[in-house]
């Protein structure tokens, strides 16, 4: 394992650019590659995190989707050599490509490493079996997934509640197909902001969905093309952005630029939810006996970690509630965040669906955590809140297993250097 990574108290200062949204920069990257100009994506490549380059593999091994050799191989199906498709740790790849491969009509297995094949996938072989594709999961489901055939249109039913990458997916998938459908959302859907970023991505590549009126169901047509923009520019990552919103709501004074203010974002939810935080007495009247701050993270599950940072210096105890999905996250989220924090000093436990989190105020000033040694359980967002912490911290916190920020923003602790943040052990990587 590599050696820890030393990140000690202090206050940053300056200004940070927010990388590309990742969440946009798949989306824009399918839907570039279905309109066979993926060149039209500005500021993407595969040193902006290693997701976007999973999936910007994956579509170079499928190859140009204007390839004349493309049809003739989808009108064989049965006989094509299947592409082996490396989706590495990113489910969002793995589950934005499965149906728009079975739309397509290629022969493909997925493969994936570390926890993505044990991540939740069954919800494709339930909902595409017998329309006219195939899929072929491992004996204990999922991965490596391969799939035949070519997906036909109908009425499709996606569960609403463990993932709305299903829903995305499907929404960038029906348009190719021959005639209309219908996606139907069973229950709740969490993480709808995500959703409505596909359907943003989806409307600048020239492609429509209709959404019912109370959001149950979608309806798409068929023979729809993907059209390329002259550009289409990713904004800022309200996700790893909220790193630096935290820092400075600490008491740095990083200032973050490449945010839209009217981003669809959902985890641009992390500024109002910090001003929450912050007004905790004044919302409780005052009154010591007030109950705690409830905090619903069904919408914005990947802000989790660093809102449970944040929430130590909260003046009241704070709940986060309806996080239950995020057992199923690059690790158990739920289980790490408190593994990470309490062994820096912090007070927080795992509840059935979420975290409690004791507030110690001290928002102004003075150590939040007494600092020492915690591991990033190889998740990216588990590193860098260890890493806002440790700013607060008595005596520094060191971080291992901290190259696995890559995964989403690799120069997130240079970054933290330039703004003046100590770090040991950085420049031995």
């Amino acid at each position: 394992m590599d050696d820890p990574l030393r990140v000690m108290p202090g206050r940053l200062s300056g200004t940070v650019a927010a990388p590309p949204s990742k969440s946009l920069a798949h989306r824009a990257l399918v839907c570039a590659w279905l309109a066979g100009e993926p060149g039209c994506i500005r500021g993407l490549d595969a040193a902006t995190s290693r997701d976007v380059a999973t999936t910007l593999r994956c579509l170079s091994a499928l190859g140009p989707i204007r390839d004349a050799g493309w049809r003739a191989r989808r009108a064989q199906v049965g006989l094509s050599t299947p592409t082996v498709l490396d989706c590495g740790e990113s489910g969002t790849t793995l589950r934005l490509l499965v149906p728009v491969v079975a739309a397509l009509g290629r022969a493909a297995v997925f493969t994936g490493e570390g926890r993505l094949p044990s991540r939740p996938i069954a919800e494709y072989i339930t909902m595409l079996s017998g329309r006219g594709v195939e899929l072929s999961p491992p004996p204990v489901g999922g991965l490596p997934l391969g799939i035949r055939g070519s997906l036909l249109p109908g009425t499709f039913r996606v569960p609403g509640g463990v993932s709305s990458q299903y829903v995305s997916g499907m929404l960038l998938a029906l348009p190719l197909l021959a005639g209309d459908s219908t996606l139907e959302i069973s229950g709740r859907l969490e993480s709808a902001p995500y959703v409505d970023l596909t359907l943003q991505v989806m409307r600048a590549f020239g492609v429509q969905a209709e959404r019912a009126d109370d959001g149950s169901s979608f309806h798409v047509r068929g023979k729809q093309k993907y059209k390329a923009p002259d550009a289409f520019s990713v904004e800022g990552d309200y996700s790893q952005a909220a790193f630096w919103l935290t820092a400075d709501w600490f008491g740095s004074a990083a200032d973050v630029t490449g945010l839209d203010p009217d981003s669809l974002q959902g985890d641009a939810a992390i500024k109002p939810l910090l001003a929450r935080l912050a007004a905790a007495p004044a919302e409780a009247g005052g009154s010591e006996d007030a109950g705690d701050v409830v905090i619903d993270a069904s919408q914005v599950p990947d802000l989790v970690p660093v809102l449970a940072v944040a929430a130590v210096a909260c003046e009241r105890d704070v709940r986060i509630v309806n996080a239950a999905r995020l057992r199923l996250k690059e690790s158990d989220r739920l289980a790490s965040t408190v593994d990470a924090l309490t062994r820096i000093g912090a007070d927080v436990t795992a509840t059935g669906d979420g975290l409690l989190v004791r507030g110690r105020g001290q928002r102004g000033g003075g150590p939040l955590f007494e600092g020492g040694e915690a591991d990033a359980w190889n998740d990216h967002r588990i590193a860098m809140a260890l890493a806002v912490a440790a700013l607060r911290s008595r005596t520094g916190v060191a971080i291992t297993g901290w190259r696995c920020v890559d995964k989403s923003y690799p120069e997130f602790f240079e970054e933290l250097e330039r703004l003046g943040g100590e770090i040991h052990g950085l420049h031995h990587r």
